[in-house]
């Protein structure tokens, strides 16, 4: 089915879509008036010789000098040249193809003076699965993600790379791929194609939906970590958690007994266990997977929010150009921090978990979640990998935001640093899943070890997902291939129905 873009929003469903599979866009006709008013817009500021930022000056800290008439398409691809400095390795074909979409959005709006045909040359390269070469560093997130959407824009115009099933080639063979020639850009369309915070949300959704991956994961695996050692369920009770009123937590609760109902293992803990209280990573994962919860909700709504929006500078709005600062990704920033902050905790607790199960004083397991210990070492080390990737994930979280260094000749004093806040959420997030992963495998194999009582229903469908990759561990062997398959089936969102109605863009 094919996606119109410009007078309908995009939901985080359908962009959680579009980042997994290529699927064709096409600019919605009701769009066109629009488009058509705001290009006429720029050609009368360009006849009247009205100065106007970005359409016949330069930029940034050169805003005062006046351009030529006969200058104004090669200021726009001077633009372009000059502000294509982005270096390290390049963002992948999923991330730019998501980039492409939300700028294909944003100028659909009309309110950048872009003419259609720019913005169709945008749609052919996507739909055609030429995808702009883009390094993922050299970005602040101020005055939009001028770096990397440069290299994006080169493209249009025939200058840098592209890759195209995998191959990196010239950009003017990606054109002719897309049956297209080197554009010449309009006044003004530089400027479009290059401000705007583009980059830095598709990087923060994409890290929001791989979280959201963990999350769900992390959840079937708590779950599972309370039976494998043979926790309670009362701190799950609802009672508890409306007497505090936070949603997530409640909801998250309700999750919890919903995956615990019918547990043998349960059962067993109720007729005879002196264990009082389970310790904080089994008993406090209402309240602080439900925070976590609330956190990447309202970090959701911001990134819809931005991914409907209209970052450039400066603004054609019912006539008149606005020159402003939309392009600041600060909302961005902010929402991207508050996810790594969510994304550390998600992986801590999950380690924490880890650490009870293999520690036969608390879980009361075979230490080490191995029988004949000593000759066998079982979970100890991969008890290890997830601490070592829960303390990088604490360093990693270290707010971006709370950083800004002036650029542009202290022009633009104040930027987000928004570009990387998100950027670092890919690794964040894989580092979780690894974790959750070890957890998965660590709590099935501790269910194994309780037999012959049996796990409830639904987390049987959890310990079933996980054997189909990973055979019960009776000696030592090989581990890690079986950790990166269920890391695997943790990215792949195999554990999401757990979550169903929980996460944002899985509603």
């Amino acid at each position: 089915m094919t996606l119109a873009l410009g007078n309908s929003r995009l939901t985080l469903p359908t962009l959680r879509a579009a980042w997994r599979a290529h699927e064709p866009i096409a600019l919605d006709p009701a769009s066109g008036s629009r488009l058509q008013a705001s290009v006429a817009a720029i050609e009368r500021i360009v006849a009247s010789g009205e100065p106007a930022y970005g359409i016949n000056t330069g930029f940034g800290k050169l805003a005062q000098a006046r351009i030529a008439p006969n200058e104004l398409r090669q200021l726009q691809r001077n633009l372009v040249l000059s502000h294509a400095t982005g270096t390290g390795p390049l963002l992948p074909d999923d991330a730019v193809r998501l980039v492409l979409l939300l700028k294909i959005a944003s100028l659909a709006q009309g309110a950048s003076g872009v003419r259609p045909q720019t913005i169709d040359a945008l749609i052919r390269l996507h739909n055609a699965g030429v995808m702009p070469c883009i390094p993922s560093k050299g970005s602040v997130g101020a005055s939009g993600d001028l770096a990397p959407l440069a290299h994006l824009a080169c493209a249009l115009i025939g200058v840098g790379e592209v890759r195209i099933d995998g191959r990196i080639v010239p950009a003017a063979e990606g054109l002719a791929r897309a049956e297209l020639a080197p554009l010449e850009l309009g006044p003004k369309e530089g400027l479009a194609l290059l401000n705007g915070t583009q980059v830095s949300t598709a990087l923060a959704l994409i890290g929001l939906f791989a979280i959201e991956n963990a999350f769900a994961a992390a959840l079937a695996a708590g779950a599972l970590s309370v039976d494998a050692a043979m926790g309670s369920d009362t701190p799950f009770d609802a009672r508890i958690h409306a007497l505090r009123g936070q949603h997530g937590q409640i909801e998250v609760a309700q999750r919890y007994r919903a995956l615990l109902m019918g547990s043998q293992i349960r059962a067993s803990h109720l007729r005879g266990d002196d264990r009082v209280q389970d310790p904080y990573s089994l008993r406090c994962q209402p309240q602080v997977m439900g925070a976590c919860l609330d956190s990447i909700r309202h970090c959701a709504r911001v990134l819809e929010i931005e991914a409907n929006g209209v970052s450039d500078n400066p603004l054609v709005v019912d006539g008149a150009v606005l020159s402003g600062g939309n392009f600041h990704a600060e909302p961005v920033a902010l929402v991207a921090d508050q996810l790594a902050v969510a994304c550390a905790e998600i992986g801590a607790l999950a380690e924490r978990r880890i650490a009870l199960l293999i520690d036969g004083a608390i879980s009361r397991l075979p230490h080490f979640l191995v029988e004949h210990g000593g000759l066998n070492s079982g979970f100890m080390i991969a008890q290890v990998t997830a601490a070592a990737l829960a303390s990088e994930n604490k360093s990693l979280a270290h707010p971006a935001s709370v950083d800004s260094l002036p650029t542009s000749a202290n022009q633009e004093d104040h930027v987000s640093m928004a570009t990387f806040a998100a950027r670092r959420l890919g690794e964040m997030a894989d580092n979780t899943a690894g974790i959750v992963a070890i957890e998965l495998l660590a709590a099935a194999q501790g269910v194994d070890l309780r037999r012959p009582l049996a796990t409830s229903p639904a987390l049987q469908d959890v310990h079933r997902e996980v054997r189909a990759v990973a055979k019960f561990y009776e000696h030592d062997r090989h581990f890690a291939p079986e950790i990166e398959a269920v890391k695997q089936l943790v990215r792949d969102g195999a554990f999401n129905a757990h979550a169903a109605g929980l996460l944002p863009s899985l509603a």
